[in-house]
């Protein structure tokens, strides 16, 4: 039978960092001793009390189809949560939950974006935010930035990447791939320039929020003139080391909230009732209870940049948030390495798989064709077997 699969999934790229996951378990099978760096996944286990906050659920029978915008009390959790960490005041009519994060993402592309729209993605950005834009009909408009200004872009590049088909401008903070955290100063010189141009919307992915090592998170809706145009997106996935639990949520416009929970309700519908409850829990802790994992991924942090500044060739920037460095290696393009010639960031990627047996990601799959990127969620022991292997090889 002929092949008839639509091209709109013949036109979408395979996620880079799934797909390097897939290869590393690939060669593990195969026998070969792999350490995996590409996957932003927590190494720390869930919390107890919020294990036990979902036994509870169980033995209580949560088993029915939840609200396809989140339980009410769950809801009202994430409203306290955003006044607590964030100062925005979302009313629950304003917030749905959602399968992960990534369904609050493409819900959101959905619902606001028509065939044509222009979104704003300053580079390196998050592996899926492009696909998920053009599954919409949407057009990526890629803005590159380089190590030398920590991977932010400036007032100066968004106002010349916007022209009359700018409908949107995604990004994260702290950033997936770059660690990079925009300050207040920064967020207020971005939202001057949007100020000028009422139908831009913006997405803020702040899932990384809690893992940052800059003295603080700000978010772009709480700068004045920013609330009635942003969705702020998060979830428990990074934080709180829930990634199989498959929770995020949305805090935006009540239009927005509203087209969200009318397209999610013919996809999805609720989000697991186990995991919602789970997440109340969650979100209701004070943040001293997952301090040991942030105060871990800052001791590797450091470890990271002190061992990858012994290479000869990593070009180094001071991440300062999230779990991931982001080293330029350009100087390695045109080289040969045990027989291998390096000509992109995808090359050195492939190179140091299969001759460190290293698994890390290509910069090219985030938007930035000079670096690659390395996640430091695993232990100490790992981190310092895998750049050690990695400077054997290069």
């Amino acid at each position: 039978m002929s092949n008839h699969l639509s091209d709109r999934i013949k036109n979408m790229s395979t996620s880079a960092t799934l797909a390097m996951a897939a290869k590393a378990r690939e060669l593990r099978s195969e026998g070969k001793d792999i350490i995996g760096l590409s996957l932003g996944e927590p190494d720390f286990n869930i919390p107890d009390f919020i294990k036990e906050a979902a036994k509870q659920a169980i033995d209580e029978n949560y088993s029915s189809y939840t609200p396809v915008d989140g339980y009410a009390e769950l809801k009202k959790s994430i409203s306290g949560k955003f006044k607590r960490d964030n100062g925005l005041d979302y009313g629950l009519n304003q917030i749905v939950v959602s399968t992960g994060a990534k369904q609050s993402l493409f819900n959101v592309a959905m619902v606001v974006l028509n065939p044509g729209d222009e979104v704003i993605l300053p580079a390196p950005y998050w592996v899926s935010y492009s696909d998920i834009v053009k599954l919409a009909e949407g057009v990526p408009v890629e803005v590159p930035t380089g190590i030398d200004t920590d991977f932010k872009m400036t007032p100066q590049q968004l106002e010349a990447a916007i022209t009359p088909n700018t409908r949107m401008m995604w990004f994260s903070s702290p950033c997936n791939p770059s660690g990079s955290v925009y300050s207040k100063e920064e967020l207020e010189g971005l939202a001057e320039v949007l100020k000028k141009h009422p139908d831009i919307y913006v997405v803020s992915d702040e899932i990384y929020e809690h893992i940052n090592f800059a003295g603080g998170h700000v978010s772009i809706a709480g700068i004045e003139g920013m609330y009635d145009r942003t969705v702020t997106v998060n979830g428990v996935s990074k934080a709180f080391a829930m990634t199989g639990w498959r929770i995020g949520y949305i805090g935006a416009p009540e239009w927005i909230a509203k087209g969200c929970t009318k397209l999610q309700g013919q996809v999805t519908s609720g989000a697991n009732s186990i995991a919602q409850r789970a997440v109340i829990a969650a979100l209701d802790a004070p943040l001293s209870k997952i301090q040991f994992m942030i105060d871990e991924f800052h001791k590797r942090r450091d470890l990271v940049l002190d061992l990858l500044g012994e290479i000869e060739g990593f070009k180094l920037n001071v991440p300062e948030g999230a779990f991931y460095v982001f080293p330029d290696i350009s100087s390695f393009f045109g080289k040969t390495l045990k027989g291998a010639t390096i000509n992109s960031a995808e090359d050195f990627a492939l190179y140091l798989l299969e001759h460190a047996n290293v698994a890390t990601v290509t910069g090219e799959a985030f938007g930035n064709p000079n670096c690659i990127r390395i996640s430091y969620a695993a232990s100490e022991k790992e981190l310092r077997e895998a750049i050690a292997r990695i400077k054997a090889v290069v």
